[in-house]
């Protein structure tokens, strides 16, 4: 029998994203990467189309006439944050992918977050089937049936005779160990490297050592790993990252995780394997205040290489983490905070501002926090209603006009919030001039900021005049 031939590919277009590409940080797709290898293994004859840095979606069409292939494969990269806003600049750029794989004789499968709430906008356009959920062991199973639209595979949707159709959820996977290491070999990281190095003077490379986060903040989407928490032995993880430190002479890397390290003694037994091979990486990872508050911990961190922490720290205001559901507390951010720069730990805070009842005093409580802990970076959004939330289902009846951003800068208010969309876009640019001109007048010499250049955004208000327009 004819072994089967496989493209898979993203759907996330750097370039398409104007705040993501000037920042120039790309990321490989660390989770079609991770599909390629599995389908690899399995015998397929498999191909990647990265679209992270392309131009355009029809830049496959030279992989779609070279390698010919029996199926498409879209699987985005559920590891990355920015896949799971669902941007409709990204859902567009899959919908042309799609119409390309059918035009050149493809079954077209597709799996991403957006697809997964939406999978009857992405079977009306093309694609033959929408992977629900978690979904490299439905891969498998399609190809071993030579997909047949079948129910009996679970996890996947499908159009039958114009119908929508939804097999029964797939059972989420447990053991992690058994996936083979991501398909690394498949991209061009010379690509990233050369961007890294030319705008931080560094590279940086994404790894992944869990599923899921445990936690249940009720604005955050998880609709391919779910609430589960799920965990790669350090063992593995270190073999990853030891092939990429000695063959692409990476020393940074971007944990991937929602939550890295959460699991009781694995810091512990990373670090003591990372010592035994003489690895010394610098992490970046994301994690909770309320979990980086125990000194044994934070140490074991330290010493498998921790550098930088984004915590989402959300708001200064306690009455907006609680209505978030968010399970901290203020004085957990700036106890961790404190503790960790006392490591020599770089600190980053994501920032949401918008939430439901968010009155002025509590964007003053976080501009005021974050002066007072000076984080060393920040990142700001507005809360954005993502289907599968509590957050969504309390506003979805205002989503009418608009229920996706165009891209990652629109931070437009899709629902009726305190304040209006041109507040917020205000409050967003005075937010990051606040804390620039904070740090500059209390931690940094002007020739030190030389090493560290900022772009100052003119502010179109100022705070004075910004309280007032929240009076309006």
């Amino acid at each position: 029998m004819k072994s089967k031939k496989i493209l898979l590919s993203n759907a996330y277009f750097y370039r398409f994203d104007d705040k993501q590409w000037n920042t120039q940080k790309p990321y490989p797709p660390y989770g079609t990467m991770l599909a390629a290898a599995l389908l690899r293994e399995k015998g397929y004859e498999v191909e990647l189309f990265d679209c992270n840095l392309r131009h355009s979606p029809n830049e496959i069409l030279k992989h779609l006439s070279r390698f010919h292939p029996d199926y498409l494969v879209i699987f985005d990269d559920n590891f990355n944050y920015l896949s799971k806003m669902c941007l409709n600049v990204m859902r567009e750029a899959c919908f042309d992918l799609i119409s390309l794989g059918k035009k050149a004789g493809c079954t077209v499968l597709v799996n991403s977050a957006d697809a997964t709430d939406h999978a009857e906008k992405y079977l009306r356009v093309g694609a033959d089937a929408v992977l629900l959920g978690e979904s490299e062991h439905s891969l498998i199973e399609i190809f071993q049936s030579d997909f047949e639209k079948n129910e009996t595979i679970k996890g996947i949707a499908f159009l039958e005779e114009g119908n929508l159709i939804k097999t029964s959820p797939r059972s989420q996977f447990i053991d992690l160990d058994t996936l083979p290491m991501p398909a690394w070999d498949l991209v061009n990281l010379d690509e990233y490297r050369a961007l890294w190095e030319k705008a931080h003077g560094y590279f940086s490379l994404n790894i992944a050592t869990t599923r899921g986060c445990p936690f249940k903040c009720n604005w955050c989407a998880k609709p391919i790993y779910g609430n589960r928490y799920n965990v790669r032995s350090p063992r593995l993880v270190v073999d990853e990252l030891k092939l990429l430190m000695l063959n692409e002479g990476v020393k940074h890397f971007w944990v991937c995780d929602d939550i890295f390290g959460l699991k009781p003694n694995w810091p512990k037994e990373f670090k003591e394997l990372l010592a035994k091979e003489k690895l010394k990486p610098q992490l970046k990872i994301q994690s909770r205040a309320d979990l980086l508050l125990k000194e044994s911990n934070i140490d074991d961190l330290v010493e498998a290489g921790l550098a930088e922490v984004w915590i989402g720290a959300e708001s200064g205001s306690q009455g907006i983490l609680d209505a978030m559901d968010k399970g901290t507390r203020i004085e957990e951010i700036e106890k961790s905070t404190k503790l960790l720069k006392q490591k020599g730990v770089k600190v980053a805070f994501f920032l949401q501002y918008g939430y439901l009842g968010e009155t002025w005093d509590d964007i003053e409580k976080t501009l005021e926090m974050v002066k007072k802990l000076m984080p060393d970076d920040i990142g700001i959004s507005v809360s954005y209603p993502l289907p599968g939330t509590v957050f969504h289902e309390k506003v979805k009846e205002q989503l009418v006009v608009k229920e996706n951003w165009q891209d990652s800068n629109d931070l437009d208010m899709m629902y009726e919030s305190t304040f209006s969309s041109l507040f917020y876009r205000q409050l967003h640019t005075h937010t990051h001039n606040v804390y620039r001109k904070e740090k500059l007048k209390n931690n940094l010499s002007i020739k030190s900021m030389l090493k560290f250049p900022v772009i100052w955004v003119k502010e179109k208000v100022s705070s004075k005049k910004l309280k007032q327009l929240s009076k309006t």
